[in-house]
């Protein structure tokens, strides 16, 4: 039996199903404790209203409140989003982002926009499952289906749309997904209790709307949050050409299933400002997704630092800078390649390979905004690329044409959806992609939070600096404690060094 068919108990890190304890949930409602928001969400009986944990308004009484995991499962019941608090917008569950399961997974695919572009039966074929199967496994964990919880993720993209862009309401409700005004209409009324018309008057109260193309969104976060060594690490590592450091942001080009975007993101104390040009507004759900997904936005910050400063060695480290996040990816093949690219090389050297390799096959675009010039190749282009072309090693051309080849046919598979275990074992198989290639991928390209690559040279040198075991033997046994969170604790170690990964804004930029 394959790995993703084990029970889900058998599979699911030590998360708590945090909606399930109600003096838990009950307490943080009446603290109003923005820690929760996205954990689960308050259901009022009386108003058949759904509520972030901190919502400013009263808390009613413990008899008329219901807790439930999420808001597709609070609209699946029945319950409309409340006004003041926008419950829909708050930060994704970092639960799931943790787990490996089939939950866990479904859920990372669903965020991507899989259902709306495969529908529930491409997304069940994609994790293996039946339709019907992965319909039972999600209502008993989050309390909605796949179709529920596509059309949840469709009325918070509708609403982003409304109070945004000027867009007239059929091109809202199309690029929203919707397959009619009717259902667009009727969606926006049953979730918010609004009309689309009053949203937008709503929102212009406090501000003109953005035109079409120049979308600006906040993406929220869970305190505390340590911006400088995750943008520092992007921008030093930074594509010339497909990435930049431009007025204080971090610029890049990536490919969406419909065309291209540009994305600007900064960060600032309480959100990340994310501005984002689109060929097709029909990807702004699945942009938005990646970018957290790069940033690493949803995930628990304090879970992380109780358990890491449970180690006194690396406590005092954490405590200094809490809430450092894991640098990820919008696109898992381009960084699996770039890893492949930076094996055995310095920083500076990686970055020149991958310059060469998107200067010479990567498809050129305009920035009307900056100076970027190219998207990073599709995973076709580097299929058919001669890697004799590229200048590496032979040992590394070998790898690099491997692995092109086993992505290209589906051997691999790496997606937001993979299976993380398997894919180990799949990227074991290539020749040349050993234990700190498969790491990297795992803690990078695919966000498993207890990716460790103990034979990297910042992860040693860090834990020299710190004060811990540098040979991977010992390492990786001190290591232990750490774990489900041992790529986080690979983000400290890298931390304590004197590297450019470590500085924002990049050193002689304003």
């Amino acid at each position: 039996m394959s790995d993703s068919r084990q029970p889900a108990r058998s599979r699911r890190p030590t998360l708590p199903r945090v909606y399930e304890d109600f003096d838990r949930c009950y307490r943080a409602v009446q603290s109003r404790d923005v820690r929760f928001d996205g954990w689960f969400v308050t259901a009022v009986l009386t108003t058949k209203i759904y509520c972030r944990p901190s919502c400013p308004a009263r808390p009613p009484y413990a008899t008329n409140m219901r807790f439930l995991p999420t808001a597709a499962a609070a609209q699946h019941a029945g319950f409309r989003a409340c006004k003041r608090c926008r419950p829909d917008a708050s930060p994704g569950s970092p639960e799931w982002n943790v787990r490996r399961d089939i939950v866990g997974r479904a859920m990372r695919l669903i965020a991507d926009g899989t259902v709306d572009r495969e529908g529930v039966t491409g997304l069940a074929g994609r994790l293996g499952y039946s339709a019907r199967q992965l319909e039972r496994h999600l209502l008993a964990e989050v309390g909605a289906g796949p179709l529920a919880l596509a059309r949840a993720q469709r009325a918070q993209t509708a609403r982003l749309l409304i109070e945004t862009t000027a867009l007239v309401f059929a091109e809202v409700a199309f690029a929203s997904g919707f397959s009619s005004i009717r259902q667009f209409n009727d969606t926006v009324r049953l979730v918010f209790d609004a009309t689309p018309t009053s949203l937008r008057a709503r929102a212009q109260r406090g501000g003109s709307p953005a035109t079409p193309g120049a979308l600006t969104f906040r993406l929220p976060f869970r305190a505390p949050f340590s911006p400088e060594s995750l943008f520092g690490h992007l921008a030093a590592t930074a594509i010339p050409g497909c990435e930049e450091y431009r007025d204080g942001a971090y610029r890049r080009t990536f490919r969406l299933p419909a065309g291209n975007s540009i994305v600007a993101l900064t960060p600032t104390p309480d959100h990340v400002v994310c501005q984002l040009a689109l060929d097709d507004i029909r990807d702004l759900p699945t942009a938005i997704a990646r970018c957290r997904r790069l940033l690493d936005l949803d995930s628990d910050p304090e879970a992380v630092v109780a358990s890491l400063t449970e180690d006194p060695t690396l406590s005092p480290h954490i405590v200094k800078a809490p809430g450092r996040r894991i640098p990820g990816t919008v696109d898992e093949i381009e960084l699996a390649v770039r890893i492949v690219l930076g094996q055995q090389v310095s920083t500076a050297a990686a970055r020149t390979h991958a310059a060469r390799l998107v200067a010479r096959h990567g498809t050129p675009l305009s920035d009307l905004g900056g100076g970027l010039t190219h998207l990073f190749p599709s995973i076709d282009d580097l299929a058919a690329i001669d890697p004799s072309t590229l200048g590496l090693p032979k040992a590394r051309l070998r790898c690099f044409a491997a692995l092109m080849a086993s992505l290209a046919s589906g051997a691999v598979q790496i997606g937001v959806g993979a299976d993380w275990e398997r894919a180990r074992r799949q990227l074991g198989a290539i020749p040349g992609v050993g234990a700190w290639t498969i790491e990297m991928i795992a803690m990078r390209a695919m966000g498993d939070p207890d990716g460790f690559a103990v034979t990297d040279m910042g992860v040693r040198k860090g834990a020299a600096t710190l004060g811990l075991p540098d040979t991977p033997a010992q390492l990786v046994r001190h290591a232990q404690r750490w774990r489900p969170w041992r790529s986080y604790a690979v983000q400290y170690l890298w931390a304590a060094l004197d590297h450019p990964i470590n500085q924002w804004p990049p050193e002689g930029q304003p």
